[in-house]
């Protein structure tokens, strides 16, 4: 994903943040474990701990994997996604 995406995201959960206040502290939760995922990688390389850099690459993807399971989710009709565009993917 790009930071402009992850940006008009986070704009429509700060815009909505009264109505949907559950998806707003969930969005903040993967954007938070997307920075620890960039950021685990500065120990990574300091100090040689090979066995945290899959947790940090995962990290890194949860933006993208959040998005896809609800875009999944939002064309089975299962859960409502406002802040989707289904011809974009999330764009």
């Amino acid at each position: 994903m790009t930071l402009n995406e992850l940006q008009r995201i986070k704009q429509w959960h700060v815009a909505h943040k009264a109505d949907h206040p559950l998806e707003y502290h969930l969005w903040d939760l993967v954007l938070t474990l997307w920075v620890l995922g960039w950021v685990g990688w500065y120990p990574i390389c300091a100090f040689g701990e090979p066995w945290t850099a899959p947790v940090c690459l995962v990290g890194i993807f949860v933006p993208s994997l959040y998005v896809t399971w609800r875009t999944r989710a939002h064309l089975r009709h299962t859960l409502r996604c406002d802040w989707i565009d289904v011809e974009g993917r999330g764009r």
